[in-house]
């Protein structure tokens, strides 16, 4: 049988089987076992194999694996033929799944190497998930256009998403977000203009291929990252309710809204993130139920609404 086989390491770069750089990697320089599966199984390498020009197989761990090694074996996903996919996983014993589409494939990845998402608790920023297949039976919720948009294109990200988001009017509430492999660190790539509500004009000029976590409010861009990097890592979409207070000027910014962050693939290795968010109907008095009270300018400004 013929057989093509590499190894991608938990940084994302590619190795052949018993090249000088994957024993380095491995640590051993004259390995007596499987050293191949040892690698797969305790230090996040992710094994790929072509066999006879028609299957591909992929072997991994997935309590071991990265976002980097993730991506890398995305990106020779999107350029095969192939047409039947063999994914071989560890978790206690080995267990194998097929498919015939490469969506699928790296959809399933994904989800095997995606661990529980705990979401960052903050005061000043509430979470309440929403169920996004109900998301998708809401014609009047203009949120589920964008929604239909990513499952019609298969996740994968092209101008046209831009002339969607135009044609809708989701573009200036649309934020976009890239998340490479090395580092896993999540980047402005567009601000719409409606969000001048609480970043102002030239921060949001000044801010693209900055990190998400250096905007004014910090604690906000930190606590944002991490819901942005698991959907990146997962491959799956958050919908969600957010009630969130943001400092980002004299005054802070009270905000309720509904939130859908989806995860799309590009012909790099950059994940992109898109955020497209609808304003809810906020009482006069709601402010005071999310006000920071440790910030003073808070608490004056809850009292005079």
């Amino acid at each position: 049988m013929q057989r093509l086989t590499m190894l991608v390491n938990a940084n994302g770069q590619w190795v052949f089987p018993g090249s000088d750089e994957f024993l380095e990697a491995l640590g051993d320089p004259d390995p007596d076992y499987d050293a191949e599966a040892f690698a797969v199984k305790n230090q996040g390498f992710i094994k790929f194999s072509i066999i006879e020009r028609t299957m591909i197989e992929i072997e991994l761990h997935p309590q071991n694996t990265t976002l980097p090694a993730l991506l890398a074996i995305q990106h020779q996903l999107q350029s095969s033929n192939v047409e039947l996919f063999r994914i071989r996983y560890f978790d206690s014993s080995w267990h194998s799944e097929i498919t015939s589409s490469a969506e699928r494939a790296m959809a399933r990845l994904r989800q095997l190497a995606s661990p529980a998402f705990v979401p960052p608790i903050r005061r000043r920023f509430i979470v309440e998930p929403r169920d996004y297949g109900r998301l998708l039976l809401e014609e009047e919720n203009p949120l589920r256009l964008m929604a239909q948009r990513w499952r019609t294109a298969f996740g994968q990200f092209d101008t046209s998403i831009i002339s969607f988001a135009i044609e809708h009017q989701f573009l200036p509430r649309l934020l976009i977000v890239g998340v490479s492999p090395r580092p896993a660190e999540p980047v402005w790539r567009f601000i719409g203009e409606a969000h001048a509500s609480w970043l102002d004009a030239e921060y949001r000029f000044r801010a693209i291929g900055e990190r998400v976590e250096a905007i004014p409010d910090k604690d906000y861009g930190s606590w944002a990252s991490e819901f942005y990097k698991h959907v990146a890592g997962s491959g799956e979409p958050r919908y969600d309710c957010i009630t969130a207070t943001i400092q980002g000027g004299p005054n802070p910014y009270y905000s309720k809204y509904e939130r859908l962050v989806l995860p799309w693939t590009t012909s790099g290795d950059e994940m992109l993130v898109t955020v497209c968010n609808r304003r809810l109907f906020k009482e006069p008095s709601e402010p005071s139920l999310y006000a920071d009270p440790e910030s003073s300018v808070a608490m004056n400004s809850a009292k005079s609404s």
